[in-house]
């Protein structure tokens, strides 16, 4: 199987682990009473942003769309093809790394820098508007993100819990069935399933609300405070699930490449492997979710502003801060095998169905793992991870400063103040640990 995490535990870091962990929390801390302090009233939900005129005729132009659409389109071909066709050995197939690495890892950058391109780009979405119909069967709203939750499961489980995850006929199987599901499903909901029922668009549309470009009203791109965007996040029905779901399952990759874990599970049979990897990943998700809601609802002690909570709850007036935190657990982890596991992208593309082709001319080349030093990749892991948490500090605060009185204000996010710290130093010793 090859490696398509990250590279594992961090023994070479540039200071203690104990020092890392403690200063992490103390950065979070610090950040919370400074706000506390100096920041009393919601600033991000009314930013409008600068518009993006130019950029949006040139994005919204039918050729644009045409050439993304076709982008999309012939990746998933390309993907499908090599899966089905190519080499057996997922280390000569380049199938597995596309799905793991460059699109599960790379819709990261993408969306946090381009926004909320993958829309456009989606190949299943295209494919299910081929069948034009007058009328769509309505989605429930109490369903919601719910479908969405369920595809990301199996998508985790595949990658977290199989261990043959990476083997090019299981990957083609599940990425065929996946999107047969998701375009019979766009055809009978239209294209409203596609925001809360494709994983990896809601994933996307997620990552793009702390992007600086962004839709405004009207539809018009704008340039705006990515903190901004992240407070337009819908509070709808599954997005908590969903969040603590990406979380607890980057958290468990974290923990399944610990000694601790692979010592009394690496002699598993097969059905013994994914009966412990399954249980593995729920009890760590249901742990992080447990510590969310429990915070969340504790912080609603105090009274809040008449009017201000959602249907979802607190739960869900608070979930998007727990879309920077997920992005900083997702950079930490998968960091250096987006900078190395990812060049094997390039190099198995130059044969992608295993015919002794050399289409990009890369010959014998081989992964360069000398550029990266192992103090820049620590770096980044543990910057990833605070940088993440003072964000969500950030974003839970100003959504708090609508939701209670000032005299209350601080009070009542202790609790939710108490979760960060305790994801913060957890994030750092699952990266660091070994």
């Amino acid at each position: 199987m090859i490696p398509l995490h990250g590279i594992g535990g961090r023994g070479d870091l540039p200071v203690p682990l104990w020092l890392a962990v403690y200063s992490a929390a103390a950065a979070v801390a610090i950040s919370f009473f400074a706000l506390a302090a100096f920041w009393s009233q919601p600033r991000f939900e009314r930013s409008a942003g600068t518009p993006l005129v130019v950029l949006t005729r040139c994005v919204d132009a039918r050729a644009t769309r045409w050439v993304l659409k076709a982008i999309g389109l012939l990746a998933l071909a390309l993907l499908l093809g090599a899966a089905w066709f190519g080499n057996d050995s997922p280390a000569l197939n380049p199938a597995p790394t596309w799905l793991y690495v460059w699109i599960w890892v790379g819709i990261i950058p993408i969306s946090l820098l381009f926004g909320p391109v993958w829309r456009l780009v989606n190949p299943l979405r295209t494919l299910s508007a081929l069948a034009r119909r007058t009328a769509y069967r309505r989605l429930p709203d109490r369903v919601s993100y719910w479908p969405a939750v369920a595809g990301l499961f199996a998508f985790l489980w595949l990658e977290l819990a199989y261990p043959e995850g990476s083997d090019p006929r299981v990957v083609a199987l599940f990425v065929t069935a996946y999107a047969v599901l998701n375009v019979a499903a766009g055809i009978i909901f239209g294209p409203r399933w596609f925001r809360v029922g494709d994983s990896f668009e809601v994933y996307a549309e997620l990552l793009a609300k702390l992007s600086p470009i962004g839709r405004g009203t009207g539809g018009r791109l704008v340039l705006r405070n990515p903190l901004a965007g992240l407070a337009t996040m819908p509070q709808e029905p599954g997005l908590v699930g969903l969040l603590c779901l990406l979380l607890g399952s980057t958290a468990f990759d974290g923990i399944s490449r610990w000694s601790a874990w692979t010592g009394p599970t690496g002699q598993l049979g097969a059905a013994q492997h994914i009966a412990a990897h399954t249980g593995g990943l729920l009890a760590t998700v249901a742990i992080v979710a447990l510590l969310f809601l429990g915070a969340t609802r504790a912080t609603g002690s105090p009274q809040v502003r008449p009017g201000a909570v959602g249907h979802a709850g607190l739960p869900g007036a608070f979930a998007h801060s727990l879309v920077p935190i997920a992005i900083g657990y997702a950079v930490a982890h998968y960091f250096s095998s987006a900078m190395f596991q990812g060049q094997a992208g390039v190099l198995l593309a130059t044969d992608p169905f295993g015919r002794g082709w050399d289409l990009l001319g890369v010959g014998a080349t081989r992964i360069d793992y000398g550029f990266l030093g192992t103090g820049l990749i620590a770096g980044v892991q543990l910057g990833a991870i605070v940088l993440g948490h003072v964000l969500g500090v950030v974003s839970a605060h100003d959504r708090a400063t609508g939701l209670f009185r000032r005299r209350q204000l601080r009070r009542a996010q202790y609790p939710l103040l108490a979760a960060m710290v305790a994801f913060t130093a957890g994030g750092i010793a699952l990266v660091t640990a070994s």
